[in-house]
């Protein structure tokens, strides 16, 4: 038989094969458990970060400041709460609505939100209440295809023929809005209704996360209304 050579007789041929033990299986674990978690909340926090960082020069707290559009557009929400008490966020978006006309920062008033099942109108209730608060009915127009923020503020473009107007919301949700608009060209502005507190208002906002990061994935697919059909002229 011929000698082994040098390279085979340094093995040490009767030691049993390693295998990789369970540390080392549970450090790859973790890395990649590590990655996953910076990918599923990494992301939506830098995507709700990216939209503020776009729309936060063209959203104002003050109607002085704010500047002037024919057209304030309010986005609609429930108008109870599951309390059975009106909503407040619903309340304060009317208001902030109301301070632009008056003050005669917009002289109509767009107000788009879900008409979607029986019963269920947010438009109509944003137009009786603006009513009810003194604005004349002949300058309110309803957007009954407003189902998401998205919808509301392509409508408002290519269904009402606006090429601008002043977001009517809380603040987390004016940024989204312009953000959607000026990511199509539009000249859009955000005036902030007052904004919700407590665990409330902690609540939407963590929602709102999730929301911005669909924003920017509706952006990136070019996502349209579910609706849009004929144009139609605010007098």
């Amino acid at each position: 038989m011929a000698p082994l050579s040098p390279r085979l007789e340094s093995l040490d041929l009767a030691s049993p094969r390693r295998r990789p033990g369970w540390r080392a299986f549970l450090r790859r674990r973790w890395k990649l458990f590590t990655l996953l978690l910076l990918v599923v909340f990494g992301l939506p926090f830098a995507a709700d970060r990216y939209v503020a960082s776009v729309a936060q020069a063209h959203v104002y707290q003050s109607v002085e400041e704010v500047p002037a559009r024919r057209v304030a557009l309010v986005l609609g929400t429930a108008k109870y709460a599951p309390s059975g008490n009106v909503n407040r966020f619903y309340a304060r978006r009317l208001q902030a609505a109301v301070e632009l006309y008056r003050t005669g920062v917009v002289t109509r008033i767009l107000v788009s939100g879900d008409n979607s099942r029986p019963g269920y109108d947010e438009p109509t209730f944003m137009m009786e209440d603006l009513v009810a608060l003194g604005i004349p009915e002949e300058h309110i127009a309803r957007d009954f295809a407003g189902f998401r923020t998205l919808d509301s503020v392509i409508r408002a473009h290519e269904v009402f023929g606006l090429e601008g107007f002043i977001a009517v919301s809380q603040e987390f949700h004016c940024l989204r809005a312009v953000y959607l608009a000026r990511a199509i060209g539009l000249d859009a502005v955000g005036y902030c209704a007052e904004d919700v507190g407590g665990a409330t208002g902690l609540k939407v906002r963590l929602r709102e996360v999730a929301a911005r990061s669909m924003a920017v994935l509706d952006r990136a697919l070019g996502t349209q209304p579910k609706f849009l059909g004929d144009p139609i002229e605010i007098s």
